[in-house]
């Protein structure tokens, strides 16, 4: 009797998958970005093409200051450090950039990551082990399932935004709250909506659990200095953690952890991501320090995302396609099937807009979405401009009733 395929067959298997389910034409796992032109434009197949799928909320990826700041520290530093922060890694750019984010945040600590995904991997598994709860919203993302997992904590989840369940899976765990970490997100990076921190922090704080939050998607957006919603919804005090990145509103790549508990001073050499692991390069360590200080004092680009955000739910929903979490950075529309997603997302593209399209087990509960992201570096006619495409092709495949 045979027994389980060997990694190379198991291997040729996915390809054959994925081969079959593409039949060699675009879509949303092959698409090519040949040219930027600014943070809400690309060539695509040799189109210009509006951008309503990236994580540049701010458009900083193409700030003169941010760029002029990569420049400078290419020059002097060069183009990587070549070694871990433990190592010769270990450069004046990153330390003043760790002390900017903690200033940002009024904490006493932050620790810089290669990737948003190493700054979960490294504070996660810095901070709890095997006899440990790791109890998680159930929409959070992958990085922080796979850092459980990784962590060798027992991994609990709780329905999501719901803090009366999170009490519950607490009470229900068999661990104690002292060993039991909380991890949230602040902007679930899906559907859009946004955490209920008040209540959930309210349960951490009352059985005395650990709260992290992975700001990952509201950084620079909430909050009057635009630290996240924790900041706008005046819980910073009960957030033990805080993780992010600088892929979204930053504009460049990387992770970070900020804290003020001394307890937790000495996370930095816990962190397996961050020990072992070349420290981010110089030209993208000075972007990002330069992005943070604008974060911290520009609210008009943060007026502008709101203002968007606000204009483009209001008219998909009078198309008929109602986004599924209130107005925000993030949005997320219904398709009745993969089918009808693929067709609608290539129909959008081949007209000059790209969006995301996401499928299970990406999304909760089996949900087939088109997922937009809007940004401060888009104008009204871009809106205005994706609201015409998008009534034009969901017509055209179905998902909207032809015009009357």
């Amino acid at each position: 009797m045979a027994g389980p395929p060997g990694i190379r067959a198991r291997s040729q298997g996915f390809a054959d998958i994925f081969d079959r389910s593409t039949g060699g034409a675009l879509t949303p796992l092959n698409v090519v970005i040949e040219r930027v032109l600014s943070p809400v434009r690309a060539m695509i197949e040799g189109r210009e093409t509006l951008m309503f799928g990236t994580n540049s909320y701010l458009g900083l990826n193409f700030d003169p200051a941010c760029i002029e700041a990569a420049g400078a520290a290419l020059a002097s530093f060069g183009t990587g450090s070549t070694a871990s922060r433990v190592a010769s890694g270990n450069q004046a750019l990153h330390v003043e950039l760790e002390k900017a984010i903690a200033e940002l945040y009024g904490r006493r600590d932050a620790v810089v990551f290669s990737t948003g995904f190493m700054a979960n991997l490294g504070a996660i598994g810095g901070l709890v082990r095997e006899g440990d709860a790791a109890v998680l919203d159930a929409h959070c993302h992958a990085s922080i399932f796979d850092a459980c997992r990784l962590s060798g904590a027992k991994i609990l989840t709780f329905k999501h935004n719901d803090a009366a369940d999170l009490a519950r899976v607490i009470a229900e765990s068999g661990i104690a709250a002292s060993r039991t970490l909380v991890i949230v997100e602040g902007l679930y990076s899906v559907l859009g909506d946004v955490a209920s921190l008040e209540a959930i922090s309210t349960v951490t704080s009352q059985t005395g659990a650990v709260l992290l939050v992975d700001e990952a998607h509201s950084l620079g957006l909430y909050g009057a200095r635009g630290r996240g919603v924790a900041e706008a919804q005046g819980v910073e005090d009960r957030v033990d953690v805080i993780v992010g990145t600088f892929s979204k509103s930053v504009g460049v790549v990387g992770g970070y952890c900020v804290t003020s508990d001394p307890a937790f001073r000495a996370l930095r050499f816990a962190a397996r991501s961050y020990l072992y692991t070349a420290s981010l390069p110089p030209p993208v360590v000075a972007a990002a320090r330069q992005a943070l200080s604008i974060i911290a004092g520009d609210s008009e680009r943060r007026a502008a995302v709101s203002a968007h955000a606000e204009t483009l739910h209001r008219g998909l929903t009078g198309l008929g396609l109602p986004p599924l979490a209130p107005p925000g950075p993030v949005g997320a529309v219904r398709m009745p099937g993969i089918k009808a997603g693929l067709d609608t997302w290539t129909a959008l593209l081949r007209a000059g807009l790209y969006v995301n399209m996401l499928i299970p087990p990406a999304t909760p509960n089996g949900e087939v979405v088109l997922r937009y992201s809007v940004s401060a570096a888009h104008g009204a006619a871009d809106i205005e401009a994706a609201l015409d495409i998008i009534a034009a092709a969901g017509r055209q495949t179905g998902v909207l009733r032809p015009a009357a």
